[in-house]
Formats: C-alpha cells, structure tokens, sequence
C-alpha cells in the first residue's frame, strides 16, 4: 500500500495536531461576520444574496493542512476536521486510479481574503456586480471558507478540467470524492438545484464529523445547523443527530388528576313553583221545602 506522504511529514503533522503549535501563532478570538459598507444590507432572514452568515474561525483553531495538499496559497484548516481529512487522504492515495491526486485548491479564508475573492480584488468601494458574483462565490462574511470547515478540492493533474469547476465530477478522483467524502464526514454544501441559488459546486464540501460523537462534531454540527436544516448537502452525512435539526412536534401536555382543576358545572335548573290556587268555596243552593199538605181529623 503506498504512503500517502512521507513519514516524516506524517509524524510533524501529527505532532501539530497534538500540541496545536501552529495555531499560538495568530490571535485567539473569533471575528464576526461583518459585510463591507459597499455590500448591500443582508436580507430579513440575515442571509445575503441567498448566502447564510458565518463568523471567522478564531486562529488557534486552525492547522496547516498535510504536506503536498495545498495548491497554490497555503491551506489552513479547522484542527477538528484534520485528522478525517487525513484519513480521506490516505484512503484516496491507496485506491487505484485515484492515488494522490486529491488536492486542496481553497482552505480556511479570512473575511478580508473573502472580500478580494468575492469582489476581484476590486479597489475598496467598489463590487462589481455581486448579484451575479453570489450565483458562484459567498459575499465576504457569508462564506463556510471563514469557520476553517469547509474545503475546495481539486484534481492533480487534470488535463482539461480547470479548479472549481463541475467537470470534476467528471473525473476518477471526483467521483470517489462524491462516493466516499461522507465516509470521512463531509458532505457537500451546494448540490444541483440548491434551494439557495447558489451553483452546483462538487468540489466545494464541509466537515461536520462521521457522527455527532466524533471529537468537534457537535460543534461543527452547531456551525452548519441552519444550513444543514434548511439547505441539506447531497451528498451528506446523516446519523441520529439530524433529528435535533427539527423541532419536535408539540403534543398537549396530560394533567394528573390531582392536577386538574374542578369541573364547572352549570347551576341546577330549579323549577319555579306556582303560588297554590285558591278555589273559591262551592255554593250550594238552599235546598227546596216541600209544602205540607194538611192533615185529616
């Protein structure tokens, strides 16, 4: 079985891991979601351009991705989501055909990264068109790039498929990615015909653990609640925990007997009783006296 890196990366990679050296190098808290003032004001919702808000990971909480990821800029990601990523990798580097062509072409992004990748690097006050822009690209304060979980994924090398395009669907390394990336906890963010608006996007996909035990997982399970209610990946990792997503339907609370308050009952008809009727008394007529007839001496 071939190595997916070398030993020693391996063992410094781990040993980052561990002692989260990396991370004591940029600054501890998390920095909330902000839009630029040449944005429009979110939605009543809080979403923008049909983008949910996401508050930057603070920096201890990022780890540079394993040696040889990385395409181009380096590759920071979220310390909860690196060691499925590095079993995803080692998998991939042992299956014939794929091997070590899975890459990162986009890691964690700051707010202000996202603000340049979003508005092409524009002068400040200016945005073009980002109606248009946030069919393909998160506004700056609304991308899952800023918790550190989610990943862009593209294939090296790959003759005519350019990055972060819907060809590498099309590629051996893409289809193992959309066939196994749940084994390893992530699932995709935008698939075809999102509710969101957002375009089909296979190479872009979020941790949020094997199940909600995994170490982090609750957390980036919080992170992405919303969105994973609302807006569901496919594919997507499902397990007991996505029953938390939806409210439990309300069933009326039973009072004990004890508990229950009297019973009104309507007062008793009572009948109205007539006043007695007096009868007047009969009158009898005198009664007839017969004449004596008189007696003979």
């Amino acid at each position: 079985m071939p190595e997916p890196f070398p030993v020693g990366a391996k063992r410094t990679w781990a040993i980052q891991i561990a002692s989260g050296a990396f991370a004591l190098l940029f600054a501890l808290s998390p920095i909330a979601a902000q839009p630029p003032n040449d944005l429009p004001p979110p939605m009543p919702d809080g979403r923008m351009f049909g983008h949910l808000p996401y508050a930057e990971a603070a920096r201890t909480d990022l780890l540079a991705a394993p040696p040889g990821f990385a395409v181009g800029l380096p590759c920071l990601i979220h310390r909860d989501a690196a060691p499925d990523l590095t079993r995803m990798l080692a998998a991939a580097a042992a299956t014939p055909g794929v091997g070590k062509s899975l890459h990162g072409v986009s890691c964690f992004r700051s707010v202000t990264r996202q603000r340049a990748v979003f508005c092409r690097n524009s002068k400040p006050g200016t945005c073009p068109d980002p109606v248009r822009r946030a069919h393909s690209v998160g506004p700056p304060g609304y991308s899952e790039h800023a918790t550190g979980y989610a990943l862009d994924f593209g294939v090296r090398p790959s003759p005519g498929c350019a990055d972060v395009d819907a060809c590498i669907a099309t590629t051996v390394t893409g289809r193992w990615l959309l066939a196994h990336a749940p084994e390893y906890g992530f699932e995709l963010s935008f698939p075809a015909g999102n509710a969101q608006g957002v375009t089909w996007e296979p190479w872009h996909w979020r941790w949020v653990g094997t199940t909600v035990n995994a170490l982090g997982a609750a957390r980036a399970r919080l992170t992405f609640s919303r969105a994973r209610s609302a807006f569901p990946g496919n594919p997507r990792v499902s397990d007991v925990s996505d029953a938390w997503l939806t409210p439990p339907p309300v069933v009326p609370t039973l009072q004990s007997p004890a508990m229950r308050p009297p019973a009104v009952l309507p007062p008793p008809v009572v009948p109205t009783l007539q006043p007695p009727i007096t009868r007047q008394p009969t009158v009898l007529p005198p009664p007839v006296l017969g004449t004596t007839a008189p007696r003979d001496s």
